[in-house]
């Protein structure tokens, strides 16, 4: 035997490198054409081997492992049993790719039970990672004994890299990618596919972030960016949780969502730690309520605390706030490497594009060897009689195969075709069947030829199956994503709308677009916009576009700043959220009025009135800076409370109306400005009344008011002379039992509409020019239909232009 000296410093690096590539492509990195590892891979080749259906009867577990291990993937038994058992996860997968039965774990981290009692199939979506694998689209590989052949990757129609994300370390090396939206993934190519050029900024319109399977939140949009345009970032993550209000002043903090991973068992035990060691004081007692409905762990908060610290507390010290550390790293051509989002679905859809070619060429062959053989049938139709004497007088069937190419020049394929065709396809239906098919298989081989020559065909066909997936598989939106108020470019991903704004009485808001609400005629019954809480009314409703501040200015005069798309985009019946969860309130502090703000400029004012008839006017840059904890807007008096705030220009006149159904117009020059800490001067003498609001009014428009029962009237504003400031006012709507007290009023014109909403959170929305004009001194006209204990809380104004009536 030949000896031979080696360097022993070249046979490590040699050695070692071929270990890691080992690792990297046969082990923990996966494939960014079908975005699976090795071992999924098998798995679901092997369960698709088995037959092993989502509309067949469930297999035991351990009889898909042991076909794995023994045909597949040479490794440990439990290695391949916790990748079958993610697979069907729920909470780890975003689209579970196994359907599973019995105990598969859960979010406690609990263990999932042995295999041997554990049953799977596979789900519907694996299906189409399997589709067309047996017409040639993909190269197959001797398994790791040579005994039998495996897929070297499987012709996936789902962008699985991104839709399940993965996660893996190999050597020096490692891969993190979060799971997508279906739905997202499939418009996002779609659109890459008519525009080549987007951007990956572009693409973030479609693809706007991850979505994970325990939704949650993503908070801010910078780390998002990074990752999709550079493959690598940092996302961060916020459980859900909601404040709820218990019985003597106390209040609760209720997790509902987690971030993606975080197990809820040691989360809760971090808490209670970190009250014992009273890094967290404010919590008194914790509880997990969760049941098969959903996840609620709940947080007893002691008398007196304030629920937005305790969640700051808690998003400091715990898992409820969580970064992800994306890394997008994929095999490409047998090399790993990082990809922005943008090269991820490129390569997916030149994946693509060479499956349906392959595809379409073996399709076309088989049309071919098809329409081959019905010729020979075609031919063999014509010369029936002589056929026929022909093989019955050979002496065997070989003969009669020899004796037909030789006489009739059939291929070999085509005298075996003959030779096997049933005497039934010798009736003339039959004939018929037979010629039809002849023309429709060339008609199949004409357009398999027209795709194959054609690179926009083929681009159709891919349009059209990304259509079909998110038609059979698309969902909502799992993980709500939140702007940082750092971010200042949010709404670069959001879509500028018109929104109505819905506020209960408890303090629960939400958004929804105007073109919702259907325009009815006057006296209608309405139709439901926001659901409410046992003992809850709605109480306010505005319109506003999702790119303006709104200034919430409270009763007690302090001022907060939100962004329109910062409130949830939420269902009819849907309660909303908590306000108290989005702004920080004082103890006994409510939100008086909000006032939408496109940007801020000098020269602008706002103007505030309150209960008792005092109005303020304060330089509108004085509310530019936005701060977490708020400013003080007005100081007010001892049982006073601020009501109204309007933005002026300095040379408005100003409409002031009472609950008594008094008014008054004064000019805003007879108020001077003053800086946001001081009190006001007295626009009306309310005398034992209040004030119900406040208005800018125009000479062109009328004055609609609103009544407890439903009642209202329109006036024009020429009825209203100038008065000086502070004077009692003049009857503008005659108050009696059977209209009610004055709830509001607003400025229109007859292009505008109205919408009225109840104390049972019924809304309507009518034409202004419905609503006849009246003079001062009458009681007005039914708007709204109410039942008996009902009552109209508010109004606001929807111009006709904002709405082009869809859902009529």
């Amino acid at each position: 035997m030949v000896q031979k000296n080696i360097n022993i410093e070249d046979e490590v690096k040699y050695s070692y490198l071929d270990y890691a590539m080992s690792v990297i492509i046969g082990r923990a990195i996966p494939d960014i054409r079908d975005g699976l590892k090795p071992v999924h891979r098998r798995i679901l080749f092997a369960m698709h081997d088995l037959n092993n259906d989502f509309n067949k009867p469930y297999k035991k577990s351990a009889r898909i492992v042991g076909d794995v291990i023994g045909k597949y993937h040479p490794h440990g038994d439990v290695a391949v049993y916790d990748a079958l058992v993610r697979l069907a996860q729920s909470f780890s997968m975003r689209y579970p790719l196994v359907d599973g039965q019995g105990n598969f774990g859960s979010v406690d981290g609990d263990p999932p039970a042995a295999m041997r009692y554990t049953e799977v199939r596979m789900a519907r979506l694996a299906h189409e990672f399997l589709q067309d694998i047996d017409k040639e689209t993909v190269n197959f590989q001797p398994n790791y004994d040579n005994s039998l052949l495996e897929p070297m990757v499987l012709p996936a129609r789902v962008p699985s890299l991104l839709l399940n994300g993965s996660s893996g370390i190999a050597v020096g090396m490692a891969t993190n990618i979060p799971p997508h939206n279906l739905g997202e993934l499939c418009t996002g190519i779609q659109k890459l596919l008519d525009q080549p050029d987007l951007t990956v900024r572009e693409l973030m319109r479609y693809i706007p972030a991850p979505d994970f399977p325990t939704a949650a939140f993503i908070y801010g949009y910078e780390g998002i960016r990074e990752a999709y345009e550079t493959g690598r970032g940092i996302i961060k993550m916020r459980a859900r949780m909601e404040v709820e209000e218990t019985s003597g002043r106390r209040q609760r903090l209720v997790v509902t969502e987690l971030p993606y991973q975080v197990n809820k068992a040691r989360l809760l035990e971090k808490i209670a730690d970190l009250v014992k060691e009273k890094r967290i004081s404010g919590i008194q007692d914790i509880r997990d309520e969760s049941d098969r409905d959903g996840m609620r762990a709940v947080l007893e908060l002691k008398v007196g605390e304030i629920p937005k610290v305790i969640e700051n507390q808690l998003y400091k010290y715990t898992q409820l706030e969580m970064t992800f550390g994306v890394i997008m790293l994929a095999v490409v051509n047998n090399k790993p490497q990082v990809l922005n989002l943008r090269e991820i679905l490129l390569n997916f859809l030149e994946f693509r594009r060479t499956i349906i070619v392959r595809r379409t060429q073996f399709e076309l062959r088989q049309a071919e060897k098809r329409a081959h053989i019905l010729e020979g049938l075609k031919k063999a139709l014509d010369h029936l009689d002589e056929l026929i004497q022909l093989i019955r007088a050979a002496e065997s069937p070989p003969v009669a195969k020899q004796q037909l190419m030789l006489r009739f020049a059939f291929s070999d394929l085509q005298a075996q075709a003959i030779l096997e065709m049933r005497l039934q396809r010798l009736t003339g239906l039959e004939q018929d069947k037979i010629l039809e098919d002849y023309r429709n298989t060339l008609a199949n081989i004409e357009y398999h030829q027209q795709v194959l020559a054609s690179p926009s065909l083929v681009n159709e066909i891919i349009h059209k199956e990304l259509q079909e997936l998110i038609d059979q598989y698309g969902d909502e939106r799992r993980t709500q994503i939140i702007g940082d108020t750092t971010e200042m470019t949010i709404e670069d991903l959001i879509t500028e709308e018109e929104v109505v704004v819905t506020l209960s009485l408890a303090g629960y808001i939400k958004r929804k677009p105007t073109a919702f609400y259907r325009s009815q005629r006057r006296g209608g019954k309405g139709r439901t916009g926001m659901g409410t809480r046992e003992k809850d009314v709605v109480t306010t409703v505005f319109t506003a576009s999702t790119h303006d501040y709104l200034l919430l200015f409270t009763n007690q005069g302090r001022v907060y700043w939100l962004k329109v798309h910062e409130i949830p985009d939420q269902g009819p019946a849907s309660v909303g959220k908590a306000l108290v969860n989005l702004i920080p309130l004082q103890d006994q502090e409510r939100l008086a009025t909000i006032l939408p703000v496109k940007n801020f400029q000098s020269g602008q004012y706002v103007m505030m009135a309150t209960k008792q008839g005092v109005v303020k006017k304060t330089s509108l840059m004085a509310f530019s800076n936005p701060r977490p904890s708020g400013i003080w807007a007005i100081v007010i008096d001892q049982g006073d409370e601020l009501i109204s705030a309007r933005i002026t220009d300095g040379e408005q006149q100003l409409f002031l109306m009472s609950r008594a159904g008094k008014s008054v117009r004064i000019h805003e020059q007879l108020i001077r400005s003053t800086g946001r800490v001081s009190r006001g001067v007295r626009g009306m003498d309310v005398d034992e009344s209040e004030l119900v609001g406040m208005e800018i009014i125009g000479e062109q428009q009328s004055i609609l008011v609103v009544t407890e029962r439903g009642f209202g009237k329109r006036t024009s504003n020429a009825q209203y002379r100038p008065q000086g400031r502070g004077g009692k006012g003049v009857i503008n709507l005659r108050i009696t039992e059977r209209n009610g007290p004055v709830v509001n009023f607003r400025q229109v014109t007859d292009e505008d509409q109205v919408i009225l909403i109840t104390d049972k959170g019924r809304l309507i929305r009518t034409n202004v020019a419905e609503v006849s004009m009246k003079g001062r001194l009458t009681q007005g006209v039914k708007l709204m239909d109410l039942d008996e204990d009902e009552k109209v809380v508010d109004l606001t104004v929807v111009m006709e232009s904002e709405d082009a009536e869809e859902g009529e």
